[in-house]
């Protein structure tokens, strides 16, 4: 009895605390949307430009050769407007919207904001597709963690079965990737396997394609992933199943219920809720172990970071990359969090 009056405080607790979240949550929103209302115009930036700066803007809408390179970033409540010549005489002019006004951001504060804008934009991959930035990194992560999860079932049964060469087969196969640096396996199946084979990623894509070389390449980080996921979700998956009490195959045993399904309709499920914790942490730790496809050239947010740095010479950029993990990262803390407490309610 004490223990259900327990349990009913802590889910009081949990709803109570659930719902503040959920009110923070909608008030930074409604936040976000009237800010977004607020900032200039990609016009209103774009007129705040110097007359000489605009008179040579001018002077390219009539001429083949241009002179004067325009860059206009919007972010949700901020957004960012840089003028750059070239010739002989180089103008560089940078310029911040937020809460209705533009400021000048070529020095102090305002051109490292202006620089925080800039960067965020280019990293989270806004306008371009899917292969780029953010959107990279989660796509490989989230692709990856499925494609683990699954394999990693059959990988776990395929290991505790009675099938003796079936078993040291997925045992190696687990040994394998478990034992071996992912950066080496990504090489391997991205640079060894089309050497041997005699073939190239690219050419699962067509010739026409300009994006080929960077699908190609995702193909391969995703396999690269996927199966490495697979080997530690396999573990997680085993040792989920085989802390089910022996009690459990023995009840399924006497009511005439053959193994596949005892595993089926009894142990899988119960062991589900233990799965949850790390298989939710093996994502996380998949989030961050993206970065290391900068190896091959992926555009990802590291990657996007380098190349800044590179082009730029501003060491500046890792900060928003440092932050967008961060955020990417608490977001998915967050829900995973509540997806343990939701399993974890009852036991």
């Amino acid at each position: 009895m004490k223990n259900f009056l327990k349990g009913l405080v802590d889910i009081k607790h949990w709803k109570k605390k659930t719902k503040i979240t959920w009110v923070i949550v909608l008030i930074v929103i409604a936040a976000c949307i009237v800010l977004s209302f607020l900032k200039p115009s990609e016009a209103d930036m774009k007129a705040m430009a110097s007359p000489e700066m605009q008179e040579m803007i001018k002077a390219d809408e009539s001429s083949s050769r241009k002179r004067v390179t325009v860059t206009y970033n919007s972010l949700i409540i901020v957004n960012y407007c840089s003028f750059s010549t070239s010739g002989a005489k180089e103008i560089t002019e940078r310029y911040v919207g937020f809460v209705g006004k533009a400021f000048q951001a070529d020095e102090g504060f305002g051109k490292f904001a202006g620089q925080m804008v800039n960067y965020t934009y280019r990293m989270l991959g806004c306008g371009e597709n899917i292969l780029h930035g953010a959107k990279l990194t989660l796509f490989l992560t989230t692709a990856s963690t499925l494609i683990g999860v699954i394999l990693g079932t059959l990988l776990a049964l395929g290991k505790i079965s009675k099938n003796k060469i079936l078993s040291k087969a997925c045992s190696a196969y687990i040994f394998f990737f478990r034992g071996t640096p992912l950066m080496i396996q990504l090489f391997v199946i991205y640079y060894t396997l089309p050497a041997v084979f005699g073939f190239a990623w690219r050419d699962l894509f067509s010739a026409a394609d300009t994006q080929a070389v960077y699908k190609g390449a995702f193909i391969a980080a995703l396999i690269a992933y996927g199966l490495n996921s697979g080997a530690y979700c396999a573990e997680i998956v085993r040792a989920a199943i085989q802390s089910i009490e022996k009690g459990q195959h023995e009840a399924a045993k006497a009511l005439g219920l053959s193994y596949s399904k005892t595993m089926r309709l009894i142990i899988i499920p119960q062991s589900v809720r233990r799965m949850v914790p790390p298989i939710c942490n093996e994502f996380i730790m998949m989030l961050k172990d993206a970065s290391l496809v900068f190896a091959i050239s992926l555009m990802d947010i590291t990657t996007i970071s380098k190349n800044i740095m590179t082009s730029e010479i501003s060491y500046i950029v890792f900060l928003p990359a440092l932050v967008i993990y961060l955020i990417i990262t608490a977001f998915f803390t967050w829900i995973f969090n509540a997806i343990e407490k939701k399993f974890s309610l009852y036991e």
